[in-house]
């Protein structure tokens, strides 16, 4: 499926202590893609400190947040009350086609609880399913990034 295909692109992430999510509406996609061109996956790299330090800037100087529909990030205990907006904001716009990648770890809990939902209007796949350097998995970086610049008391 190709990005014109979902109204709502939802990203769901884990890291430590800490979960978090981002809502980004298609109509915002192509203007956020433009500016996140140097986000990277945390995981492998090597100057992390360096990595976040610059994406903080990134963050700041080209307002980012501003382009996300909704977001949240909390204590992973928290998780229940988190999916529970993220139902909450599928509800509300039923109308809706949605793309939800969720983290692997968390993503049997959520099936459980997403049991109910309207299968022909999402698509839920597991974060490691995203194909490298697709729309949906540069998208998902800014969750990724988000979540370890909490994480490292980076506050955002």
């Amino acid at each position: 499926m190709h990005k014109e295909d979902f109204d709502y692109y939802i990203f769901i992430d884990y890291s430590e202590s800490l979960i978090g999510y981002i809502i980004i509406a298609k109509e915002k996609v192509n203007e956020i893609l433009a500016k996140i061109s140097k986000l990277k996956h945390y995981k492998g790299l090597k100057n992390k400190i360096q990595y976040l330090t610059a994406s903080k800037s990134l963050f700041e100087k080209e307002n980012l947040l501003s382009y996300l529909s909704q977001h949240r990030i909390t204590e992973l205990r928290k998780n229940i009350e988190l999916c529970s907006e993220i139902f909450d904001f599928c509800m509300h716009f039923s109308k809706s086609k949605m793309f939800i990648s969720i983290d692997d770890r968390q993503y049997k809990g959520f099936m459980k609880i997403a049991s109910f939902i309207d299968n022909n209007r999402f698509k839920i796949i597991k974060e490691g399913q995203l194909k490298k350097d697709s729309i949906e998995y540069q998208l998902n970086l800014i969750i990724d990034t988000l979540l370890n610049l909490k994480r490292t008391r980076q506050d955002y």
